[in-house]
């Protein structure tokens, strides 16, 4: 990698001013730094990297079997929202209640190999190909169940994030944001839309995944953008607005990287009583089983979470060659909020501000742990709450929503948690990729 490039990369991380004559020098890098982790939350103490070795372990899916369900806490029920929805991925509520599922996954789900390892999920039972569309369900009856669909948008390149400014609807596809003319009641798409950025596309693990979310009064739109590679093995120059989240106009003008470093973040929501933006990220490969966790964490400004120099903090990751190591972005590395697990996978990211859950929940934060590959023994594989106070964590994450796993010494489970999204009686909508079903959660009690 030559320093031009480097500068580069910090550039578009909004990092100016490291770019000194000393920080665009090629300097040496530190040797590892202090392991021990101080959160908002807890103190978290890292091992070493290749304190195990690396595992390819990837799960089987087996559904759900005989009316079985995903397990939540006492006074809540789980039931089928909708089921034989294949890779369900993300959900969107409209403003009249219609609830909107993305339809996605890596690819066709041919079996892809990186060296002797396969990459993906293409090992587990749910091999069949993209969907590649948007589905329209409605409850009217409001009962609970979703009685009508109907395919809202199609033939998308890996839709995943929506979002509706007045009667402008988005989404996100893996190179790009399009953007359509929607009426209220629609329940489909009819019109050609309109492509308002392009996005790099493809990489390592696929990271195909694109969200996109809006501020209070709409002004500006954030796009999650994973990275090309795991560690920057094919060069930062593959990797320029990538792993960071984009802020843009709503015509997709003035557009600037709003934080990076941040390898493959996915889900976003604000914060109810700051208002700040908050997102979940998943984290690099092959460093042992419990490296590198996976984390929730507030997004600064123009702040820098490490990706590929550190992890976790001001920690250097050892594969980055001598030649290119940056101290300074390592000193520079924002420590994340909420470590979430190694490899589990966090992927959905939710605020309840509904009032039908207990008070513990009010403001809290659900994660949902689409889980690993990268370890010996599965992790993830639930959906977890973390509480919140005065717009801070104030615990550790709990588990919510379990089940998943079906047989953990023969890696088989019923299915994969990825999107939450809250619905406006206060319940929660989950998407289960794996198993084709959106879950809802209802406190009953």
């Amino acid at each position: 990698m030559t320093t031009k490039i480097l500068c580069r990369l910090a550039i578009a991380y909004g990092l100016t001013s490291l770019l000194s004559a000393s920080s665009c020098s090629g300097r040496k890098s530190d040797n590892q730094s202090n392991t021990v982790v101080n959160t908002s939350v807890e103190a978290v103490k890292l091992p070493q990297p290749y304190a195990t070795k690396s595992s390819v372990n990837f799960c089987k899916v087996v559904g759900w079997n005989n009316g079985a369900a995903p397990l939540a806490p006492k006074g809540f029920k789980v039931t089928k929202y909708k089921d034989s929805l294949r890779s369900a991925r993300w959900i969107y509520i409209l403003p009249n209640g219609d609830i909107l599922v993305s339809q996605a996954n890596s690819e066709s789900r041919g079996a892809k190999r990186v060296g002797e390892e396969i990459i993906g999920s293409a090992k587990s039972k749910h091999i069949t190909g993209s969907p590649d569309k948007i589905t329209l369900l409605r409850d009217a009856d409001n009962d609970g169940v979703a009685e009508f669909s109907s395919d809202f948008l199609t033939e998308l390149n890996k839709p995943f994030g929506m979002l509706l400014l007045g009667n402008t609807f988005y989404v996100a596809v893996t190179d790009g944001v399009w953007q359509y003319q929607y009426k209220t009641g629609d329940t489909k798409i009819s019109g050609s839309g309109k492509r308002v950025i392009d996005l790099p596309a493809g990489g390592y693990n696929h990271h195909w995944t694109r969200n996109i979310i809006a501020n209070a009064n709409g002004t500006k739109l954030y796009v999650s953008v994973g990275s090309a590679s795991n560690i920057a093995e094919y060069g930062l120059e593959a990797e320029i607005r990538r792993a960071c989240i984009l802020e843009i106009n709503p015509d997709g003008s003035n557009e600037k990287v709003y934080a990076g470093g941040l390898r493959n973040p996915v889900g976003m929501g604000w914060e109810p009583v700051t208002k700040t933006l908050w997102t979940c990220v998943n984290e690099r490969d092959k460093l042992g089983d419990d490296l590198v966790p996976d984390y929730a964490t507030s997004v600064k400004e123009g702040g820098f979470y490490g990706w590929p120099y550190a992890y976790f903090g001001p920690n250097p990751d050892p594969r980055i060659e001598e030649k290119d190591r940056r101290p300074d972005l390592v000193k520079a590395t924002l420590v994340p909020d909420i470590p979430l697990g190694a490899h589990t996978a966090a992927l959905g990211l939710q605020f309840y501000t509904g009032k039908t859950f207990p008070e513990k929940y009010r403001n809290g934060m659900f994660v949902a742990l689409h889980g690993s590959w990268n370890r010996k023994d599965l992790a993830g594989y639930k959906v977890v709450f973390v509480p919140f106070k005065n717009g801070k964590p104030s615990g550790p994450p709990e588990d919510f929503l379990t089940g998943f796993m079906a047989d953990i010494k023969n890696s088989e489970v019923h299915g994969r948690p990825v999107g939450v999204t809250q619905l406006p009686d206060g319940s929660l909508l989950v998407a289960d990729d794996a198993a084709d079903v959106v879950w809802r959660i209802s406190y009953t009690e």
